[in-house]
């Protein structure tokens, strides 16, 4: 049984392709931030869905440091070693330029570009061989946007850190990708009011959000996938071709 560890677990993009996994009978290990009500919920479904695989959950909070240590010791401890792991969890700020703080600022970083980066250092003797790592871009890291400076920048940089650990890990051969969505009919997405939804809609040449499946299909390709390295999968239904 292949093991893949999902930051940002258990909900939205990271549960769906959670689900996504446990289709193919993988046990997963899922993050989650603050809501211990919904992860151990969907902990308990889908154990009732999927049987035969072993699903855990464990609290993190991805935007301190400190919590890798747990993560590492976990892995120890329960004598686990990954053929998959996920950075889906993010962080954003949309606070104007001119108010933009240095604690939130540094927050965005340690959440979205830090951690994984120094989590990937300490469980390197964790991750099999052949195993693969995949990231959580973004369009924003590709086009600008007025607001969330903070969350475009990191999300560029997680895009540069894939093409430049394909070489830290290539002596394993595993793999580092990301994924980078467009607007996907997310939990948070679906509380955009209508008009906005109508607009965004309007420059996308498909002409509606991402469906979670559809998204997750694209992470399971990066994950089974044995030779697409150091690649960024957009999948953002033509955006940018409108």
């Amino acid at each position: 049984m292949k093991t893949a560890f999902i930051t940002g677990g258990t909900k939205g993009i990271g549960k769906s392709v959670g689900k996504r996994l446990l289709e193919e009978e993988w046990d997963i290990i899922l993050t989650y931030f603050s809501d211990e009500e919904i992860a151990k919920d969907l902990q308990t479904n889908l154990q009732s869905l999927y049987p035969k695989s072993k699903i855990e959950v464990l609290r993190i909070d991805c935007g301190d440091l400190n919590s890798i240590n747990i993560i590492e010791n976990y892995l120890i401890k329960n004598n686990i070693y990954l053929d998959a792991i996920l950075f889906n969890a993010g962080a954003t700020d949309r606070s104007v330029f001119s108010e933009i703080s240095v604690e939130n600022w540094q927050r965005v970083f340690d959440v979205n570009v830090n951690f994984p980066t120094f989590l990937l250092q300490k469980i390197m003797s964790r991750l099999k061989n052949e195993s693969s790592i995949t990231f959580t871009g973004s369009l924003m890291g590709f086009h600008p946007h007025s607001l969330s400076l903070s969350y475009g920048v990191t999300k560029a940089a997680v895009h540069a850190l894939v093409k430049n650990l394909v070489k830290v890990f290539s002596t394993q051969k595993i793999r580092i990708n990301a994924v980078a969505p467009g607007f996907v009919d997310t939990e948070w997405q679906k509380a955009k009011p209508k008009e906005q939804k109508i607009s965004i809609n309007k420059k996308i040449a498909l002409e509606r959000f991402c469906e979670p499946s559809e998204l997750a299909d694209a992470y399971w390709f990066l994950i089974n996938n044995s030779y697409i390295n150091g690649e960024i999968l957009v999948v953002d239904g033509g955006y940018v071709m409108s």
